[in-house]
């Protein structure tokens, strides 16, 4: 079955860096685009960065744009989200996610299968 494992959370202070990294299972990785979703205490699932599934195009929400890369690396089954100068708003649940729809270069549609999600928390 498809498995989907985060790691790389935690505290940092507002203009620190933490990497994300996710680990995949259970499917032919290198044959779907993977993405990262949000969410904030008491708000809505937000997308946040998404990659096809060579690698060769990404999609970035407004708010990551400048901030956040993300990358994948097929021969290991891992999607990376490196997070540069974080913001307190980039407090939430960070979860991976694919079998969605990528649109190139502008949005990703979750599709059903997550990870259980790591915390990010950012202090002012």
């Amino acid at each position: 079955q498809v498995q989907l494992v985060e790691s790389g959370g935690g505290l940092v202070q507002a203009g620190g860096s933490l990497r994300l990294s996710c680990a995949a299972s259970g499917f032919t990785f290198s044959s779907y685009a993977m993405g990262w979703i949000r969410q904030a205490p008491g708000k809505e699932r937000e997308f946040v960065a998404a990659i096809n599934w060579s690698g060769g195009s990404t999609a970035y929400a407004d708010s990551a744009k400048g901030r956040f890369t993300i990358s994948r690396d097929n021969a290991k089954n891992t999607v990376t989200l490196q997070m540069n100068n974080l913001k307190p708003e980039d407090t939430a649940v960070y979860s991976c996610n694919t079998g969605g729809r990528y649109l190139s270069g502008t949005y990703y549609y979750p599709g059903d299968y997550w990870g259980q999600g790591t915390q990010v928390a950012v202090s002012s």
